[in-house]
């Protein structure tokens, strides 16, 4: 996501609270632009998480399991 992406998301959202509102095309623009965001945060946080380690009492480390279900 880019900062130039960012920022259209934002143009978008304070044009949607004034009167005038947001075309069919800008709301068209501003769900993919949302959901763009979205996978991109799920993203970073997954590969966060991909590169975590529980340390146990021992100073074991182990990595994080998927969450079955």
């Amino acid at each position: 996501m880019t900062k130039e992406q960012i920022d259209r998301i934002n143009a978008l959202a304070r044009k949607a609270k004034t009167p005038e509102g947001l075309t069919e095309e800008e709301k068209a623009e501003q769900a993919v632009l949302r959901q763009a965001y979205i996978d991109a945060v799920l993203g970073n946080l997954k590969s966060q998480l991909d590169n975590t380690y529980l340390v146990d009492e021992q100073g074991n480390k182990r990595k994080l399991k998927e969450k079955e279900g």
